[in-house]
């Protein structure tokens, strides 16, 4: 299959050429850049009209600017050509997760992250996922696998909105939608949960109290954080057993923040608590 760089051969300098963009996510019918370089501003649509050649089911090209917004600091995301629209419709792991792309934050590059502690949950668990956007998780849970129940906390509102609808489309059952802070939601349920999955890498380790409290003898926690290579796993693992010691099952890097540095999810039991 032809690249893009291919096919602006003969549409950009050579100097141009080095300078776009090898990698941008695909969400629906969105692609999205996280960086543009500001030499190319003047040649973005030529480039994203030739994308959108390459790959017919994209009809919107926008990307990521500098710019935050609101208490969760979402990018804003400026629209390049095509359809001019934020919300897209994102197929993954026999799920549709109906998204607007500035408003909710979602990565479509974890998609195999979510199937593969889909596969790891037994028949009949009771699960928790804080921090759950706008359903991912529940659902390739949901999906995947034969879960009893499904706890989801997701702070964001406009996530929580799409969440319910994904729930619609999804023709979910299992899942149980909560809005609202974590540390402020779930010590109002009283129950244990025998899995539990904190994909927030930048603050998960400010729940693990939380997560210990909710955890039965032989619960399973999947712990998201960032950790630079040289590192991987001591750092995070560490983290964790400020809180509690604890039965490693898996330490997995799952996707690059920046150079050198992972997303990685530390996969443990926990045994004795401090």
């Amino acid at each position: 299959m032809v690249t893009l760089k291919e096919a602006l051969k003969n549409k950009l300098s050579r100097k141009d050429l080095d300078t776009v963009p090898s990698s941008f996510d695909i969400i629906g019918s969105i692609a999205l850049f996280s960086k543009f370089p500001k030499e190319l501003k003047n040649k973005e649509k030529i480039i994203s009209k030739i994308l959108m050649n390459l790959n017919k089911n994209i009809k919107t090209v926008a990307k990521k600017t500098e710019k935050y917004s609101g208490r969760l600091r979402l990018q804003k995301v400026k629209i390049i050509a095509g359809e001019k629209t934020k919300e897209t419709i994102h197929k993954e792991n026999n799920t549709i997760l109906k998204l607007n792309i500035e408003t909710c934050y979602f990565s479509p590059r974890s998609g195999s992250e979510r199937l593969r502690i889909a596969k790891q949950v037994k028949d009949n668990e009771s699960i928790l996922v804080m921090f759950s956007g706008i359903a991912p998780f529940p659902l390739t849970i949901e999906r995947n696998s034969s879960p009893k129940e499904i706890y989801a906390i997701e702070l964001n509102k406009e996530c929580h909105r799409y969440a319910k609808e994904n729930l619609l489309l999804n023709k979910s059952r299992k899942i149980i939608l909560f809005q609202g802070d974590v540390k402020k939601i779930l010590p109002k349920i009283k129950k244990k949960f025998d899995r539990i999955i904190m994909p927030l890498p930048k603050s998960s380790k400010s729940y693990l109290d939380l997560a210990l409290k909710h955890s039965k003898k032989n619960t399973v926690i999947h712990f998201y954080d960032f950790s630079k290579e040289n590192e991987f796993p001591q750092t995070s693992i560490k983290k964790i057993e400020k809180y509690c010691k604890i039965k490693l099952l898996k330490a997995i890097k799952c996707g690059n923040y920046s150079p050198y540095t992972y997303r990685v999810c530390i996969d443990f039991k926990p045994l004795a608590i401090k």
